[in-house]
């Protein structure tokens, strides 16, 4: 590891401050769990590209979330996800105090930096309980990423959000902004609400010490959820336990709810600028928050971290300087089709390798191959493919192969048997169809799967995905999606340009979910039957210009270079 920088140098100018309860930064550093973190660890990238003057505050989470293990049922097995800190950081020394229990709770940062090819620096830090001083309880509270229960979570909020910005002024840093990365740092507006109280001596009403205009001018918030059960909520009764009544109660209710402490009605009120991740996003928020004004600036990823080197290296020939210009994806066309096809196919190898080498599965490099990689939990419907298996089988016996992967949340019984499904299909299909699902699921298997696959499957109930990624990172290797319409998709497809839609624009209200399941498998099967597979083995040409639609259409927009700058005129220049 390189010597520590000096934080001096973080000092000289205003900074914007980006908390986020977990940040994907490097695939060994167990600080994130999935699209959350990964998004933030590519806004992180392409602000150091950029030089945007940023820096973020999470929790160190030195335990990870876990590591996956399933067995031949399809099981699912949670183990321990360690990492060793000191490996990518070091501690810095100033610490501040967060009172929580009615006691004192030390608080330390360690400083991550990171770094781009353009000279651009980010420094990230890391807050850290386990200190000597601390009760052994309170030692845990910064450990385990989304572990415990409701109390061990509010207390992990009360140190990202309050700890957050008194570790930020107690290290001397001006920050010009502060954006919540969805409504876990909620908290860091009670810290400002009390730094900028007003000193007045008598009023007649308490409410006009507190300087909410200041605080809202100085916030920025963004929700990622358009589920119900993605926002937190507290009781107060907890919340007064924990936190004592840091400001009164009655108070906190006008902002985060009358009957539970909502986190996100809290950074709502107390917030001038709030986004959605998506259009579509935007207007799903704005129902489930009405009388608020949402605006939306929609995901990307960072370009360079999630394209394989085959296509690199293309990229470095053709398309010089793409990695921190990615509209120059426009460009695409100068790649020669054959060199773009060999490319797709180096990276396809290379994971087909991989797969065969970790479950002896057999997979061919030369079959039509659909990746499905998301968080496994019921709404994702990862299991949709085999609603009707008999019929996949029929469609797809010596033409496709699957590869799935990805984690249930410990505590997601739902999500968990989605996984088990997928494995008694395999079996069912076993002597037609080579299905595997890979075990694990993080940022360096991501990678080899968005760019090694031939398309992208995605498969949400509508309209439940607010962007979703990961279908922007394929797009970034040529990879074509096949996907419901919601979140990016719906911005990003063209039927039958840059890949094809599953199931109706709009969903009919009135059906039952299991309707709408029915239809969806209806229209994913015939345009597999119909159109995907006999384009594949039958057009080599159209498919090929379809990688290239993925490439000049969805990646030259769907990039965190793009979503940057739009969040410094939209959202931070103000």
């Amino acid at each position: 590891m390189e010597p520590l920088i000096s934080l001096e140098e973080f000092l000289k100018e205003p900074k914007i401050a980006y908390f986020s309860m977990e940040i994907g930064v490097h695939n060994d550093m167990h600080t994130y769990s999935g699209g959350l973190g990964v998004l933030a660890g590519d806004t992180i990238r392409s602000a150091a590209d950029l030089k945007i003057p940023l820096l973020a505050v999470s929790l160190l989470s030195k335990k990870g979330y876990f590591n996956q293990d399933i067995d031949a049922e399809g099981n699912q097995k949670e183990n321990p996800a360690p990492w060793q800190p000191e490996q990518f950081m070091e501690p810095l020394p100033l610490k501040v105090s967060v009172e929580l229990c009615g006691r004192p709770v030390a608080v330390r940062s360690w400083l991550f930096v990171q770094r781009s090819v353009t000279g651009g620096k980010v420094p990230i830090l890391f807050l850290d309980t386990d200190i000597p001083e601390n009760a052994p309880e309170d030692r845990e509270i910064t450990a385990s990423l989304y572990g415990g229960d409701i109390r061990y979570r509010l207390m992990q909020e009360a140190i990202l959000g309050i700890g957050g910005v008194r570790m930020l002024r107690k290290l001397g840093f001006d920050i010009k902004k502060y954006h919540m990365n969805e409504g876990h740092a909620s908290f860091l507006t009670l810290e400002l609400l009390l730094e900028y109280r007003k000193d007045i001596e008598a009023v007649w009403d308490e409410d006009l010490v507190w300087d909410v205009a200041k605080v809202k001018d100085l916030c920025v918030f963004t929700t990622h959820t358009p589920v119900e059960a993605g926002h937190d909520v507290f009781p107060y009764d907890l919340f007064k336990e924990v936190m004592g009544e840091i400001i009164p109660i009655r108070i906190i209710k006008k902002w985060a709810g009358p009957d539970k402490l909502n986190m996100t009605h809290l950074a709502l009120n107390l917030t001038e600028y709030v986004n959605g991740v998506a259009k579509k996003h935007k207007e799903v928020s704005m129902l489930m928050f009405p009388g608020y004004e949402f605006s939306s600036i929609t995901n990307g990823v960072h370009s360079f971290t999630w394209t394989g080197e085959p296509m690199r290296n293309l990229f470095d020939k053709y398309l010089p300087g793409w990695a921190n210009e990615p509209e120059l994806f426009v460009r695409v066309g100068r790649i020669p089709e054959d060199e773009l096809w060999e490319a797709h196919m180096a990276s396809k190898r290379s994971l087909i390798d991989y797969v065969n080498r970790a479950t002896g599965a057999g997979l061919s490099h030369d079959l039509l191959t659909i990746g499905f990689a998301r968080r496994a939990t019921a709404y994702k419907r990862g299991d949709l493919i085999f609603r009707d298996i008999e019929r996949l089988g029929r469609i797809g016996q010596g033409k496709l192969q699957f590869i799935f992967a990805g984690k249930a949340h410990p505590k997601d019984t739902p999500g968990k048997q989605v996984i088990k499904h997928v494995f008694e299909c395999m079996k069912t299909l076993a002597d037609r169809i080579k299905i595997v699902y890979l075990k694990n699921y993080d940022m360096d298997l991501a990678l080899k799967l968005v760019s090694g696959v031939d398309i992208w499957m995605n498969t949400p109930q509508r309209p439940r995905e607010a962007s979703g990624t990961s279908g922007m990172k394929a797009a970034h290797n040529g990879i074509v999606n096949f996907s419901v319409l919601d979140g990016w998709w719906i911005e990003g497809h063209i039927e039958g340009y840059t890949g094809w839609a599953i199931g109706p624009a709009v969903s009919n209200e009135s059906e039952t979910q299991e309707v709408r399941d029915e239809k969806d498998a209806e229209d994913l099967y015939g345009k597999l039957e119909k159109t995907i597979i006999p384009l594949y083995y039958g057009d080599r040409h159209m498919w090929v210009r379809m990688m290239q639609n993925a490439i000049g259409k969805n990646a030259y927009y769907f990039n965190t270079h793009r979503m940057m700058l739009r969040y410094v005129t939209e959202a931070y220049i103000k």
